[in-house]
């Protein structure tokens, strides 16, 4: 039996878990990083007195830095694997915070963090990817969803733990201990996390086949005594026909357009809420804690995402994500001069926007074949963030020309609606199509880059 095959079909193994697990803690890793500066923020505009317009870059500059990276760096792994791709990024990830640390100067700074934001980038659809590839079809929809988790508890705890990092150690405490957990988790990663079986099967690098059998062993298949035949379909996939021909045109649109609002929104409310709400009160530790809630309502909504999912399905569970974000952003606009208000609504718009992009984590890797997943689930996010790199810095713009902090999350309420009804519409591109399980993520893709490279309708996911 080929190995996918076992892992897709059998009872999923320790082995399978402790990778999942991994995943999770890589992806926190993420979510504590890509917010470091918002929690931040307010003590870096009192140590360098920063104008409006330099906070907005200190919130947005790392976000460039991640689509960039996203864009130009996550491709690597399908040329070098995926295990090598996540470890080497992990070791450049702590430099970048080690120096942003250090920085001497806000324009050092900025630059540090752009450099840190490449690899964090790069990073997460590799470990998206590997996450789904080593779950089984029956647990892959749950495995999914919990993995969603770990980008806004990352940020929760980080948020939770950057108040007292920062009353110890000033603003550099969080990066300093950003660094250490980044660097016992390269560490871990390195001891422990095996290659994508796919890339064994289609790249065949050297040592391949020994990889492959000590995955097997792992996972209770038989040894092979050579490598699977890579199927033709896997032969003829292409970066184009895979993400541009027929079906393929229309979802990759629109699963982009609908990601990036969902990721503008995100960025939004998680680099400017503890800034915005410390304005408001005079206390930068209410925002601060404010900020953290907003973290804390994503895990509640990656656990919501994984619990209606079973029954929903995942695309239109995100739609339903931003119209519920819609109602929550207009609702803390109307309560933001309450304090308590601003506490119980922070979780409503954690539960939203962190757990909206948590959602994208679960949807985005099966829409795409095994050959170019890598690649194109990079490409949405590395998009996506580019894009979201102007939330912030748009936010400032409004709020310097008159925008109260309410008509702020006014408009970001309606980003989300948009953001609804595009994924909606890309749900809508499977009408009519074979039902399948929403998170089979080998086959179909080989299926759907079989059918636009011949210029068909792909048969998909539905």
């Amino acid at each position: 039996m080929d190995l996918r095959d076992a892992i897709r079909k059998n009872t999923m193994t320790r082995f399978q878990w402790v990778v999942v697990a991994i995943c999770i803690l890589l992806t926190m890793i993420d979510g504590y990083e890509i917010l470091i500066t918002s929690y931040t923020l307010p003590a870096l505009t009192e140590h360098w007195s920063l104008n409006t317009g330099q906070q907005g870059l200190v919130a947005s500059f790392g976000t460039l830095g991640m689509g960039v990276g996203a864009v130009f760096l996550s491709p690597i792994a399908d040329r070098i694997g995926r295990r090598r791709h996540i470890v080497g990024a992990l070791a450049l990830i702590v430099v970048g915070m080690v120096l942003s640390g250090l920085a001497p100067s806000f324009e050092l700074f900025l630059a540090f963090r752009f450099f840190g934001g490449l690899f964090l980038g790069a990073i997460v659809p590799s470990v998206s990817v590997l996450c789904a590839e080593f779950s089984n079809k029956r647990r892959r929809g749950a495995v999914m969803g919990v993995y969603g988790i770990g980008l806004p508890l990352g940020a929760a705890v980080g948020g939770f733990l950057s108040v007292w990092l920062i009353d110890t150690f000033t603003w550099r405490g969080p990066f300093f201990f950003a660094a250490i957990i980044t660097a016992l988790l390269l560490v871990l990663a390195s001891a422990m996390l095996p290659e994508s079986v796919g890339y064994l099967v289609e790249k065949r690098p050297t040592g391949a086949l020994q990889e492959y059998n000590r995955i097997a062993a792992k996972v209770g298949a038989p040894p092979a005594d050579a490598l699977p035949a890579v199927a033709p379909d896997a032969r003829r996939v292409t970066f184009t026909g895979g993400m541009w021909r027929g079906v393929m045109l229309p979802r990759t649109l629109l699963l982009w357009v609908s990601y990036a609002l969902v990721i503008g929104a995100f960025y939004f409310a998680n680099g400017l809420t503890a800034k915005l709400v410390t304005q408001t009160t005079g206390n930068p530790d209410f925002g601060i804690r404010a900020q953290s809630l907003v973290a804390t309502g994503g895990v509640i909504g990656a656990l919501l995402f994984a619990a209606v999912s079973r029954k929903v399905h995942p695309r239109l569970v995100t739609a339903l994500i931003g119209i519920a974000g819609f109602v929550v952003f207009f609702a803390f606009a109307a309560y933001f001069d309450n304090r308590t208000a601003v506490l119980v609504l922070a979780v409503l718009v954690g539960l939203a926007v962190n757990g909206g992009v948590a959602a994208y984590y679960a949807i985005s890797p099966s829409i795409y074949p095994t050959a170019i997943r890598t690649t194109a689930v990079g490409m949405m996010m590395g998009v996506g963030r580019i894009v979201a790199f102007f939330a912030p810095n748009i936010a400032t713009f409004l709020e310097d020309r008159g925008f109260m902090p309410e008509d702020l999350y006014r408009l970001y309420g309606i980003v989300l609606i948009i953001s609804a009804a595009t994924v909606a519409a890309l749900h809508l591109t499977y009408r009519g199509h074979n039902r399948r399980d929403a998170m089979e993520t080998e086959d179909a893709g080989d299926e759907a880059t079989s059918a636009v490279d011949t210029g068909k309708t792909a048969t998909l996911v539905n």
